[in-house]
């Protein structure tokens, strides 16, 4: 087999940006991603092991219910039950390493890692690693240094960071002062945006028995959103909230009446209050649901959620030339006439095969007990990638085989994502 080497211009190497459309719905406490029902697994609850609207990372343990299966994992302290399913681990050595959290043999939060754990004992994860997006209604963010909500305060200084784009940002401004105010915060984890949500992108929508009452944009991609819709509605052109796209974050303190219904869409001990911005997305997997939220008028209520993310994958590709006259041998058997003698000497020293071996005549014919001209021609099938040191590190293998004949140019295009 004869190598060929790529030339200057054969590998190019460029960067795909992508706007995935990710879409949410809410409604009487549960949440569904881009239109996925709830699959019942035949041995589970959920086929994927998530409910609807989660993402599960990896994808083990599909429909593989927990079990006993009586076998079990050593430890120096004691056993970890093996359960039936797919799981992390690794052993503790001297690299030390660990997971973030690890399940083990009477371990509680007081015992550091270093008396947890003996040298050669299993330290072990669980699977599914799922997210999804989710609802915090904030109704006191910062009182003093001693009573505070930890997510909002997380984001304090960013937002004022965002305060160049708009005044909205601003933890302290014209419009209001956020530490007092009531807030709802909204987080999406960065697996289902990428590295950003599109500006301009964003939609939220709510429902009140079916009918739109108000609708956000972020029309002018700074940040601000916008209400929109229903057309004259109350608060239309007012910003009832800011999103911060590189973090996936979405603050809603809009605290004007939507419509007239009293609805149980708050928390499990508020009460029923009028739809504001500030009570979207009720039951996006906040614990509340009908039960507790205290009344039958919280199934009136339905939320919707739209964006595109951002992502960007760097992408090989390379052009491999079958020129005229090149790649017209196969190692394949079936090249060759069949039935021949190929080994013409061979003994404890030498191997010699005959020289006048023939290829095997491919070539169609049109007409009845009648051959063909022979022509010189292989059917090109994979074309393999190896490294400077010649060692296979890729395979593209081509839909259909290729004729190629003696007189023919061929290049393959093959690319690979990272």
């Amino acid at each position: 087999m004869s190598y060929r080497k790529f030339g200057d211009k054969d590998v190019l190497i460029n960067t795909m940006k992508a706007y995935p459309n990710v879409e949410f719905f809410t409604f009487n406490g549960v949440t569904y991603y881009n239109n996925i029902p709830a699959q019942t697994g035949s041995r589970n609850d959920y086929v994927r092991n998530v409910p609807p609207g989660f993402i599960s990372l990896y994808e083990y343990n599909i429909d593989r219910p927990l079990t006993t299966t009586g076998r079990t994992i050593p430890l120096s302290g004691g056993v970890i039950s093996d359960d039936g399913t797919i799981y992390p681990w690794i052993s503790k050595d001297s690299a030390r390493g660990s997971f973030r959290t690890a399940e083990g043999f009477q371990a509680t939060s007081a015992e550091s890692y270093n008396n947890e754990f003996q040298y050669g004992d299993i330290l072990t994860g669980s699977y599914p690693l799922k997210a999804t997006v989710t609802r915090e209604y904030i109704a006191t963010p910062y009182t003093s240094t001693a009573s505070f909500n930890a997510h909002y305060v997380a984001l304090r200084n960013r937002l004022n960071f965002y305060g160049l784009r708009s005044q909205h940002y601003k933890v302290s401004s014209s419009y209001g002062i956020k530490d007092n105010q009531r807030l709802n915060l909204i987080s999406i984890p960065s697996i289902f945006y990428g590295s950003q949500i599109k500006p301009g992108s964003l939609s939220l929508k709510w429902y009140v028995t079916g009918s739109l009452v108000g609708e956000l944009r972020d029309l002018k991609e700074n940040g601000e959103l916008v209400q929109v819709g229903p057309i004259g509605s109350t608060g239309s052109g007012s910003v009832a909230g800011v999103a911060l796209y590189d973090e996936g974050f979405i603050l809603l303190t809009g605290s004007w009446d939507l419509n007239g219904d009293n609805l149980y869409i708050v928390t499990s001990s508020a009460g029923a209050d009028k739809p504001k911005w500030i009570y979207y997305g009720g039951g996006m997997n906040d614990n509340l649901i009908q039960s507790t939220a205290g009344g039958s008028s919280f199934v009136s209520a339905s939320f919707g959620l739209s964006f595109k993310g951002t992502t960007e994958t760097q992408v090989m590709t390379m052009f491999a030339h079958a020129k005229k006259g090149e790649v017209n041998y196969s190692n394949n058997p079936t090249f060759l006439t069949h039935g021949q003698e190929k080994i013409f000497f061979t003994s404890s020293h030498v191997y010699e095969e005959s020289s006048d071996i023939t290829i095997k005549n491919s070539v169609s014919s049109s007409y009845l007990d009648y051959n063909a001209p022979f022509k010189r021609q292989v059917y090109v099938s994979k074309v393999a990638i190896y490294d400077k040191h010649k060692n296979l590190i890729g395979v593209a293998t081509l839909s259909n085989p290729v004729l190629k004949e003696e007189d023919q140019d061929y290049s393959f295009k093959l690319r690979l994502d990272f």
